[in-house]
């Protein structure tokens, strides 16, 4: 028996609300598991992956599924507001990345090791940069009268593709970042698996719900 249109949307959303509270749930217990692994404090390096874990895996997630109508936990909260909180989250997810960036060079910087040497090093550097450009495009949307020749419409669906393309990023730099010889030695069998699939799992979810989003937005605008 066929099922309706009506019926078919309600399985979807709901569909949608499952998968948005499970990478909610994910990104923070992810971030718990290596800040528990990591022990801060007990070294420089020790900051290094709790800070990006709270970059890209927490901050990170919970700024892009402030838009999702689906998933985000302030929906009360007008557009307006939705996107003061975005912006928040966003910059407080570049500054945890800059200073665990900033934290790991000084830590290489004691132990005479080269920078940049390994994939994780080079995507991770490639995923700080992008995010600092995104917020810098951000700003264009706060204040579009600085860009009077772009249609706010075109900035944001670039804004938003540009955020999707920096958050794959700050994923795979994570996922570099677990076959490194810390994570490994620390971390192994079916643990390993499972806390690889989590930055693989919010990423199909932010893929999912960004492009959404937008569709949404397109589909209530006059």
């Amino acid at each position: 028996m066929a099922l309706s249109m009506e019926t078919e949307s309600h399985i979807y959303r709901a569909l949608r609300t499952a998968c948005g509270a499970a990478a909610h749930l994910v990104a923070l217990g992810f971030t718990i598991f290596v800040a528990v692994l990591a022990r801060p404090g007990s070294s420089w390096f020790s900051w290094h992956p709790v800070l990006m874990c709270l970059a890209f895996s927490f901050l990170m997630t919970e700024a892009l599924l402030v838009f999702s109508p689906e998933s985000s936990l302030l929906r009360s909260l007008s557009r307006k507001g939705r996107a003061s909180c975005h912006w928040v989250l966003q910059l407080l997810a570049l500054l945890c990345a800059l200073l665990g960036l900033g934290l790991v060079v000084l830590h290489k910087e004691q132990l005479g090791k080269a920078h940049l040497a390994t994939r994780h090093g080079q995507a991770g550097l490639l995923a700080v940069l992008w995010a600092g450009l995104q917020c810098a495009g951000g700003v264009g949307l706060l204040y579009p009268k600085l860009l009077p020749r772009w249609p706010l419409a075109k900035l944001k669906l670039y804004h938003a593709t540009s955020g999707l393309v920096g958050y794959l990023l700050g994923s795979a730099s994570l996922l570099l970042g677990m076959c490194s010889l810390w994570f490994t030695a620390s971390v192994t069998g079916g643990a390993w698996y499972l806390a690889v699939l989590c930055p693989v799992l919010t990423s199909l979810v932010i893929m999912n719900q960004v492009s959404n989003a937008y569709l949404y937005r397109k589909r209530i605008q006059p």
